[in-house]
């Protein structure tokens, strides 16, 4: 089989990987490197892993069944009471979740806009227009609204590659101790580490990826001989992106800044050592990521929206419209406006928080149930290895709790 070929079989897992390096992957992946240098490597190696067997699970699910999990969470025989909580849980975490957050990845994807340009504000009366923020949100809103699944996914795989090399040839260009790099692989921590440790874990397994891959598994491949082709696709994807996530750690341990908050101060603390290549790299980078999250969290929303409310899911459908703007509205005017959305977001970690673990218990039992998955269901080995990443997403969701009530 030739290269195109093998590429032209993969599918959507490169959105995946676009969906989860987004500026709160950057800012969080940075912010270890600058506190803790290569010593926490381990913790994202250990993030790849539990992303992967979790993304697996849910593409298996979309293909096998051909339903991606919102339509499934609709369609169970269960009681009335209880599919309607899973499914308000569902839309408070990640349709009201990705709303407020999305602001957040508009304003990162300025951030990086803002080392090569920075746009004006506009003053209306009580109220500031962040032009750049606006610029952004538009982008996204006409990449949205004009493409389609396929030409989404060509946009998204250029954007992560893009990603890729500006990330990379910085961590590269900063001359990291190798010895170092490969001993922080080594898992270790102490208590002020723990915090961070979860939260590197935490910016990588979030459960809206796992209803988008459902979703776009099925949309791409019909049959379960395909399942395969999922596994290399989701596979590479989540393994890119991890490395991706790596150099970003790196770049932040080669930091000379004496305060670090984002990443426009990264670049200023590597321009003086490692030149204003590096810095526009970042740049580069941050506005990528940012841009690429903007797209697929209301993709995202709008796709669990049509699902449980059994809606057409086509990209060009009313529905879909719909349901995709009112996610991407609420992003764009917070972020022109420089609202901060901060009880919404409250809220949404907590739902998050709730989520997690449970629709994480539910994917890993249906892709265990031979009835439902055939002879794709998951083995005894399998669902004691899974059982093991469970337990990692329920630490990570009493974080999410713990945090909305102040305990950690």
């Amino acid at each position: 089989m030739s290269i195109s070929s093998f590429f032209k079989n993969l599918g959507p897992g490169p959105v995946i990987a676009a969906a989860f390096i987004g500026p709160g992957t950057v800012t969080v992946c940075t912010l270890a490197g600058v506190n803790f240098d290569y010593s926490l490597l381990w913790a994202l190696g250990l993030s790849i892993i539990a992303t992967l067997a979790l993304q697996e699970i849910s593409g298996r699910i979309g293909i096998s069944t051909g339903q991606d999990l919102s339509q499934l969470l609709r369609g169970r025989k269960s009681h009335p009471l209880f599919r309607v909580f899973s499914m308000i849980l569902v839309l408070l975490a990640i349709v009201l979740g990705n709303a407020a957050y999305e602001s957040g990845n508009i304003t990162g994807a300025n951030l990086g806009l803002e080392i090569f340009w920075k746009a004006p504000t506009l003053d209306f009366g009580p109220f500031n227009l962040q032009t750049g923020n606006f610029l952004i949100g538009l982008i996204a809103f006409i990449l949205l609204y004009l493409g389609n699944y396929k030409s989404l996914e060509k946009i998204l795989v250029s954007m992560v590659i893009l990603m890729s090399l500006a990330f990379s040839i910085t961590a590269l260009l900063t001359k990291p101790e190798w010895k170092s790099v490969f001993a922080g692989f080594i898992p270790q921590w102490n208590t002020a580490e723990f915090l961070t440790i979860v939260s590197l874990i935490g910016t990588t397994v979030v459960p809206y990826n796992l209803f988008l891959y459902a979703s776009l598994a099925n949309k791409k491949w019909k049959s379960t001989r395909d399942i395969s082709w999922m596994r290399k696709d989701i596979g590479l994807s989540v393994i890119l992106g991890g490395l991706v996530s790596m150099a970003i750690l790196m770049v932040g341990a080669a930091n000379t800044s004496e305060v670090v908050n984002n990443v426009l101060d990264v670049s200023k603390g590597l321009e003086p050592i490692f030149g204003s290549l590096a810095k526009y790299l970042m740049g580069i980078g941050f506005l990528a990521a940012g841009l690429t999250s903007s797209i697929t969290a209301p993709l995202a929303a709008g796709l669990v929206i049509c699902g449980i409310m059994g809606w057409d899911q086509d990209l060009q459908s009313p529905a879909m419209r719909k349901s995709i703007g009112l996610v991407l509205l609420l992003g764009l005017v917070f972020a022109s406006f420089g609202i901060k959305p901060v009880q919404l977001i409250t809220l949404a970690q907590l739902a998050n928080g709730i989520l997690l673990p449970l629709i994480s218990a539910w994917i890993i039992w249906i892709g265990a149930q031979e009835k439902i998955m055939g002879k794709f269901h998951s083995s005894t080995l399998q669902n004691i290895f899974y059982l093991a990443i469970w337990l990692i997403t329920l630490t990570l969701g009493l974080k999410s709790i713990g945090a909305v009530f102040g305990i950690w």
